[in-house]
């Protein structure tokens, strides 16, 4: 054997030592000092874990495009709170107890609990309020505090779900507008959905719910008014209480819309509105960046990037109404 061959052997073997030790040494650490690469993101949702929404798929399908692997330079822990604010506050300090390098937050309600418990971890979210108004943020280009995200609110699409409507159903003279006054914007809404109604001739009247009885209050109210249609502001009354709002329209064959298609799949008429699961696609490559070191307050909030139409057909033929030719040519999705 030559010297050259036994000094290759003998390093192969120092090689195959070291590497040994430095595996035995990463099993002693603890497991966030493992990997000098692993990063954390916990994502934190009013979902139920046994259901977790479209918006949890999207999130994960975009960060794993962007060379995230999950169990190797990623951990993604997710904290569901089944629906429930009082397990949303017991789960907010085991989470941050947790050492994320970014939270997720998915949706408005939990925003405001990851803020009120003084959250210093960069915190990325998706929601539908006026983001400056509910002082999430300083300012939608530069937030000035440790969170950014995409806000879906936006008063500019209120008159096309208006004139979407009136051309669903031209005999269309009263305009119910439903809202939640306690949403940070839908004084906006109103005062935009009115006017909208207003240059289509309609005589429009809003009312507000915060709570399922006053919900239930509001509809009475509605129908006595003898309203032609309801349209629901973007926010809870739209999404927590979409299938209340498909049975008083079938009840009472009433048209109703919103924002969200979850409102047009639990049985209302139709829906015009951000593709909730993009942000959410969108919002991986947020949190790209500030685990490589961008800072949340220097990034600006987003808008939506992409909208849909969804059309209920069986509801339409449930309330008696043809749906004109245009409008399904128009329409990204039909539920038939």
């Amino acid at each position: 054997m030559t010297v050259d061959v036994q000094r290759a052997q003998i390093a192969g073997r120092i090689r195959a030592r070291r590497q040994a030790c430095a595996l035995l040494l990463a099993a002693a650490l603890p497991a966030g000092l493992r990997a000098a690469t692993e990063r954390r993101v916990a994502w934190v949702s009013m979902d139920s874990a046994a259901r977790p929404s479209y918006n949890f798929t999207a999130f994960r399908v975009g960060i794993r495009h962007l060379g995230w692997v999950e169990g190797g330079n990623l951990q993604l822990q997710a904290w569901f709170a089944e629906g429930s604010m009082e397990r949303l506050r017991t789960l907010i300090p085991e989470m941050i107890a947790s050492r994320p390098d970014v939270v997720v937050a998915a949706g408005g309600p939990v925003v405001r609990p990851l803020i009120e418990a003084r959250l210093t971890i960069p915190m990325l979210f998706v929601m539908s309020a006026d983001v400056v108004e509910a002082r999430f943020v300083e300012s939608w280009s530069r937030p000035g505090v440790p969170r950014t995200g995409i806000s879906l609110f936006s008063t500019e699409l209120l008159p096309k779900r208006v004139e979407i409507l009136k051309t669903l159903q031209p005999r269309i003279n009263r305009l119910a507008l439903l809202g939640a006054p306690s949403h940070p914007g839908d004084g906006a809404e109103r005062t935009a959905a009115g006017e909208a109604a207003a240059r289509l001739g309609l005589l429009s009247r809003y009312w507000g719910a915060a709570n399922t009885v006053e919900l239930d209050a509001a509809l009475e109210s509605v129908a006595a008014w003898q309203a032609d249609a309801v349209l629901v502001f973007a926010g809870s009354v739209a999404s927590v209480h979409a299938d209340r709002m498909a049975a008083f329209s079938l009840a009472r064959r009433i048209p109703t819309a919103s924002a969200w298609a979850i409102f047009a799949e639990a049985g209302n008429l139709m829906s015009y509105g951000p593709l909730i699961a993009d942000s959410y696609h969108r919002l991986a490559a947020m949190a790209d960046r500030v685990l490589k070191g961008a800072d949340p307050a220097e990034m600006p909030v987003e808008r939506p990037a992409r909208f849909e139409l969804v059309l209920n057909l069986k509801t339409a033929r449930a309330i008696g109404l043809d749906v004109p030719q245009q409008v399904l040519l128009r329409a990204d999705r039909v539920i038939d």
